[in-house]
């Protein structure tokens, strides 16, 4: 899941083709009119065929004799891959499929974090501490910047991770974080959300004192605390239509 440079002409181009696919405006299926598509966003076609490149390594596009390049059926996608969810959540819970890709990282995250922090209680170091501890400190700094909300969020999440001194489950970061940053960015941007301070506090205490009971039945209610801010926000954009928050 190594994530491409995002520099210049080409990441442009990889984020346009990408959104246009992931928002439907390329339906699964459809061939690509490469010459049209390299006059529409003013690109070379060497930059083109470069940039679709790395949309077929991720499973989103493929190229057949007679055929052309088409965009490959939504179960081919890497879903898992940190650049698709970040392509897929940055342009909002527009489609029925953003809402359900978000409701399936909830899942995810509350089949993996629970089991996850056990080990974290279990294994935790100094530094695991203190960098969990610079992490709340920071969600604490109440600015009412939604941005400093949602890295101090990720930073506590990622140091839970990397607690666990499982390289796997420390790789799991760029699945959660993806999914993640995005609820936060919609949940920090609303007044309507509990103060998440307490509930990562919990959490971190259950670790410190290297209690796994604890800290799993702490994730568990932190995790139970996420889903009703993001229903009650999802409910609030329901009845005001659909749209980007």
């Amino acid at each position: 899941m190594t994530r491409y440079a995002r520099r210049g002409v080409h990441g442009q181009t990889v984020d346009a083709l990408a959104r246009r696919i992931l928002g439907g405006g390329i339906p699964e299926g459809a061939t690509l009119d490469l010459v049209a598509l390299q006059n529409e966003l003013d690109v070379s076609l060497t930059a083109l065929r470069e940039s679709l490149k790395v949309l077929a390594a991720k499973g989103m596009v493929d190229a057949r004799q007679k055929r052309g390049t088409f965009v490959r059926a939504r179960g081919d996608w890497n879903l898992l891959d940190a650049d698709v969810l970040r392509w897929q959540f940055e342009g909002g819970l527009t489609t029925d499929a953003d809402r359900s890709l978000l409701r399936n990282l909830a899942e995810v995250r509350a089949i993996i974090e629970p089991a996850a922090v056990r080990l974290a209680a279990e294994r935790r170091t100094a530094a695991d501490l203190a960098a969990l501890d610079d992490a709340l400190w920071a969600m604490g700094q109440n600015d009412h910047d939604a941005g400093h909300a949602v890295e101090a969020d990720l930073a506590f999440h990622r140091a839970l991770l990397n607690a666990t001194h499982n390289e796997l489950l420390e790789r799991m970061e760029m699945v959660i974080e993806s999914g993640l940053a995005h609820r936060d960015r919609i949940v920090h941007s609303s007044p309507h959300s509990e103060n998440p301070v307490p509930a990562h506090r919990a959490v971190l205490d259950a670790v410190r004192e290297q209690d796994p009971e604890a800290a799993e039945a702490a994730m568990r209610a932190l995790l139970e605390q996420a889903g009703r801010d993001l229903e009650r926000i999802d409910g609030d954009d329901d009845t005001k239509g659909p749209g980007p928050q």
